[in-house]
């Protein structure tokens, strides 16, 4: 498969409480430090899933910052263009889950090493070959010169006839309802794919109906809005088509970073030329075993590893397994 993906975003290590509803205040255990961030969570799975990767980005000259670049490295990520910083340590996040899926952050970005991405920072060669730019809301969050860093990308690469994909990861930690759309319109009108929430295209919009507020953001110009539903699956909109794909069933262990995976593994089937149907199968796929193991990359799959369990599941539904 031809192409690069590239992504200009938040890089972190997580820190997360061992135990479903332990809270953040109180002395306990914690596990980790995993490597995380939605878009270094996002590319890591780009690579796994054997497209050519490459990001943007800055963590501390530290262990933390260590651990995420060696797990780049490992996985196939371009890190030539990741600033190590000795004035600012990596980013960190502090999380905890609660028994109704809900989860609760405390973040240490805007003033780490991730929230130094200025525009000085894009390098136009860098993103000339880009044939799909990923961004995510977080990073758009962190500041206004990360923002900015992010505008400046998605410009140069459209202007090389490469096409951006849209995340738009809304984290109340880091930005208000009020503040969304004038910080995520000006992507969305700049994007081919998004990829929301039920939730998030309901605060984007104004409108909780799925086809209506759809309308309005294909209104501004995007050509494939798919909506991550979490263990119902994911429906995707494409003109007047719509796609109802169910999910997968699986063990779930830690659910962070199986949007941020589906997300991966849809851009990755329209890559290779799937059609919006296998490509959010595949997806649901990717995002089904991202869940599997603790830590919000370490159950990022292969292709072979996504594609096995649909197949798997294709036997077992038709009684051949």
């Amino acid at each position: 498969m031809d192409g690069v993906v590239g992504c200009v975003g938040d890089l972190l290590v997580e820190i997360m409480r061992e135990n479903v509803g332990d809270p953040l205040g109180e002395p306990g255990i914690f596990l980790g430090p995993f490597p995380s961030g939605a878009s270094g969570i996002f590319i890591d799975a780009v690579a796994r899933l054997g497209t050519s990767a490459r990001f943007v980005g800055a963590v501390g000259n530290d262990d933390f910052g260590d651990l995420i670049i060696n797990r780049f490295k490992d996985d196939g990520v371009d890190t030539s263009q990741i600033k190590i910083m000795d004035d600012f340590t990596t980013g960190v996040a502090f999380v905890t889950y609660f028994n109704d899926g809900s989860r609760k952050f405390i973040y240490h970005i805007p003033r780490a090493a991730t929230g130094q991405i200025f525009p000085e920072d894009i390098d136009p060669v860098v993103f000339s070959d880009m044939s799909y730019l990923h961004i995510a809301g977080s990073t758009m969050s962190m500041n206004r010169h990360s923002a900015q860093a992010c505008m400046k990308a998605i410009e140069l690469v459209t202007g090389s006839g490469g096409k951006i994909s849209f995340d738009p990861n809304f984290r109340p930690e880091l930005i208000s309802e009020s503040e969304i759309q004038e910080s995520f319109f000006p992507v969305i009108k700049k994007s081919q794919l998004i990829f929301p929430t039920e939730g998030e295209i309901a605060v984007l919009t104004g409108e909780k109906n799925l086809s209506k507020a759809c309308g309005k953001l294909f209104e501004m110009g995007p050509e494939i809005i798919a909506i991550k539903q979490g263990k119902r699956g994911s429906t995707v909109y494409k003109g007047d088509e719509k796609i109802s794909v169910p999910a997968f069933k699986v063990e779930e262990v830690d659910p962070t970073g199986a949007g941020d995976c589906y997300c991966a593994g849809f851009l990755n089937g329209i890559m290779r030329g799937l059609d919006i149907k296998d490509a959010a199968t595949l997806a649901n796929a990717v995002g089904a075993l991202a869940v599997t193991r603790k830590g919000p990359m370490e159950g990022a799959p292969t292709l072979k590893e996504a594609q096995t369990l649909i197949q798997r599941t294709v036997k077992r539904l038709s009684g051949t397994a």
